[in-house]
This record gives structure tokens, C-alpha cells and sequence, in this order.
């Protein structure tokens, strides 16, 4: 089966998401004419029309984005309120409770505190607004720095970090101790946000 350029279209701009793409970049990516691609754009603009579809495409300062349509905004607005509606699996869990005691931190310097790898996890965050790009590391490869969001903290109800649970003295005589007592006071702290 052909893809059609539409539908190479809507998946590129789907995959863009609020950066959006200019009729340049479309034609590169798709390597088609600016013509068919302005037909292109218009049968999705049309398609986008029905009362069945929750998205519209719009093109603003000369860059094509897919959007909500007002319509669902209400429906739009309980997610963005609760992004952890879904639960968290453990992964997640460990890998929020060592972004938001040792922030800013990279992915290496997650999986060498967890022991496995974390890269899932932290796309799983990101996705749910609780961690962000803090900015770069320095030195070779530039690495993201993660840290939490303010979405973070409003979802367990905490002004500052300095109000998250405090970790085992350093000087605990068994270091699994303290990691299950860190793990432990996290997910108490969770539990009962999402219970509340």
C-alpha cells in the first residue's frame, strides 16, 4: 500500500507536535513540490472539519501545526491537570525520587544510582510533565540535565523541594537501608497525593 503524501504529512506533523513545521522543512522531508503539498494540507484542513475529529491543522507565522480543537478543551484541561492519572510503574517512581533529591542529573548519572537502564522512564516523565531539560552537561557529548517541573511539584502539594521528605543520614550503617527507606518515604509521599 502507497502512503500518500497527506498522510506522510499528518504523521510528521504529529510526530513535531507544537514546533510545528514550515513549508520548507515539509518539502524536504517529504521531498514533494510546494504545490502538492499545499493540496496535501488542504484535504487534512477539510478532513479536520468533521465533527467526528478533536484536532484541527493550523498554520501560524508560516509553520503548520496539528492542534485541539476548542471543543475538547474541557476534556484537554483534566489531563493537563493530572498527568499521572495513569499510574506510574516502579521504574518511573525510582527514577522521580533520584531526579528530584539529586537534581540536576543526566541520564547516565540516573542509571548509575539505579543500577539499570532509565531512558523509558525518563521520556514516561517528561511526557507527564513531572521532569523537564534543565539545560547541558559540560564536557564531551553535552549530556541533558534533568529536574523537576513546577507540575511536580503542585501534584504533591509542595512549595519548594526543601518540603520533600528528608533522605537517611549519610552516615546510615547500611547504604540498601537508606535506599529503601528513600524509596519508601517517596512512594508514602505519592500514595497519598494520588489517594487525596
Amino acid at each position: 500500500m502507497k502512503t500518500t503524501l497527506s498522510s506522510k504529512i499528518e504523521a510528521l506533523l504529529f510526530v513535531a507536535g507544537d514546533d510545528g513545521l514550515t513549508m520548507k522543512q515539509l518539502q524536504f522531508l517529504t521531498e514533494a513540490e510546494e504545490q502538492d503539498i499545499r493540496t496535501s494540507v488542504e484535504d487534512l484542513t477539510q478532513r479536520y472539519k468533521e465533527p467526528a475529529s478533536g484536532i484541527m491543522l493550523k498554520e501560524l507565522a508560516g509553520v503548520y501545526q496539528l492542534v485541539t480543537k476548542a471543543q475538547v478543551a474541557e476534556t484537554i484541561q483534566k489531563l493537563v491537570e493530572n498527568p499521572t492519572a495513569q499510574a506510574l510503574s516502579q521504574a518511573s517512581l525510582e527514577v522521580l525520587a533520584i531526579v528530584a533529591y539529586k537534581q540536576p542529573l543526566t541520564r547516565l548519572e540516573v542509571e548509575d544510582l539505579r543500577g539499570v537502564k532509565s531512558e523509558k522512564p525518563l521520556h514516561t516523565l517528561a511526557a507527564k510533565g513531572l521532569i523537564q531539560e534543565m539545560g547541558r552537561a559540560e564536557g564531551t557529548g553535552r549530556a541533558i540535565l534533568y529536574g523537576t517541573t513546577t507540575e511536580f511539584l503542585n501534584y504533591f502539594g509542595l512549595k519548594d523541594l526543601s518540603e520533600l521528605p528528608p533522605l537517611p543520614e549519610e552516615n546510615a550503617s547500611h547504604e540498601e537501608e537508606e535506599t529503601d527507606l528513600f524509596m519508601t518515604n517517596f512512594q508514602q509521599a505519592f500514595k497519598a497525593e494520588t489517594e487525596a
